[in-house]
């Protein structure tokens, strides 16, 4: 295992896309983390930890079975292993675009191909790499990140940073991540992060059918569809406007214009169908700027597409993730017109 985790953290360092510096600390935070790394097992029977955390793990294993028997997600040793890294979040994702774009600023790694963020294990970096790019007048977010996966390199532990949430949002986060191992498309962070959402999505429909529950509150989720709706509304028009050749002030007046926009639909989504429901309200209040929409697109654009797709298999797994196999061969051009046809047909 070390001899691998060195040649992949060389091949890293030498690839030349960025500074060492922040591949360094990439190959740092990893090892840390695959050194913090014990089963889950022993400690489930180690007396000595915290019941709660305990009784956590017992039941994350119960999702981690089901997964590979029912879901026929990758059966490893991830999310048999537990790792205590000190801190709430594993890295923290820097998003960036341009003043008047949507198109997120990507950054290449061999492994992983292109993605749309820049990951770092230390916030203190993040918040750094954050005010640079500020100061170059981009449009910068960050986002804490609970779990990541090394896309079958190495073993993915559960870390105590996936631990605040209850049982399910738990086995929702390994159907995840397992997901990127089951398929994975080098440089279509939407493909991807939308075809792990939806296995997630439907892995916990199934999850909670497996053990006698009913579906997800249908308030909770269709208000959450409805504002991902909001945003990626908000998205179309700011790209519509991007699109004019307006003078930087006449853009920049006509941008802020979509933000209020943008909130002044959410409340009165919220006021008016929610009951006054403010669980997006810290959301919506804190400064907007277009790197804050990205990773809606990222994570959701193509779920519907997949749920399509799934349908059109019969709702068998394994005919499924074939058929996304054969889509993620396809040209990109040509796998977006795919995905564009399935969306059509799940509307």
């Amino acid at each position: 295992m070390v001899r691998r985790f060195v040649v992949a953290a060389l091949t890293v360092l030498l690839s030349g896309c960025s500074s060492v510096t922040y591949y360094s600390q990439l190959a740092s935070g990893q090892w840390q983390l695959l050194r913090a790394r014990e089963p889950v097992a022993q400690v489930i029977a180690d007396p000595t930890r915290p019941q709660v955390l305990r009784e956590h793990l017992a039941q994350a294993q119960k999702a981690r079975t089901f997964a590979g028997d029912h879901l026929h997600l990758p059966d490893n040793l991830s999310y048999r292993l537990y790792a205590d890294i000190g801190r709430p979040y594993v890295v923290w994702n820097v998003f960036a675009t341009q003043e008047f774009s949507l198109t997120p600023q990507t950054h290449c790694f061999p492994i992983a191909g292109c993605v749309a963020y820049r990951g770092y294990y230390n916030q203190g970096a993040a918040r750094g790499e954050a005010a640079v790019l500020k100061l170059q007048g981009m449009d910068v977010a960050i986002g804490g990140v609970e779990a990541y996966s090394t896309l079958g390199w190495f073993d993915d532990p559960i870390m105590n940073s996936m631990m605040n949430w209850g049982d399910e949002r738990l086995a929702t986060l390994i159907f995840h991540e397992l997901a990127h191992q089951r398929f994975y498309v080098k440089d279509d962070t939407e493909f991807n992060e939308s075809f792990a959402s939806f296995v997630e999505q439907e892995g916990t429909r199934q999850w909670r059918a497996a053990r006698g529950l009913g579906p997800i509150s249908d308030t909770q989720a269709r208000q959450r569809e409805q504002f991902i709706r909001l945003i990626l509304d908000t998205r179309q028009r700011l790209e519509k406007l991007y699109a004019q050749p307006l003078a930087p002030e006449v853009m920049r007046r006509a941008k802020a214009a979509q933000f209020e926009q943008l909130r002044h639909d959410y409340r009165q989504l919220r006021d008016t169908q929610w009951a006054g429901d403010k669980r997006y309200d810290a959301w919506i209040n804190q400064p907007m700027n277009n790197a804050r929409l990205l990773p809606f697109g990222l994570y959701d654009q193509w779920v519907p597409a997949f749920a399509a797709l799934f349908a059109q298999q019969g709702g068998d797994w394994l005919k499924f993730y074939a058929a996304v196999e054969k889509m993620g061969e396809m040209p990109p051009m040509q796998r977006k017109a795919a995905l564009r046809q399935l969306e059509g047909v799940g509307l």
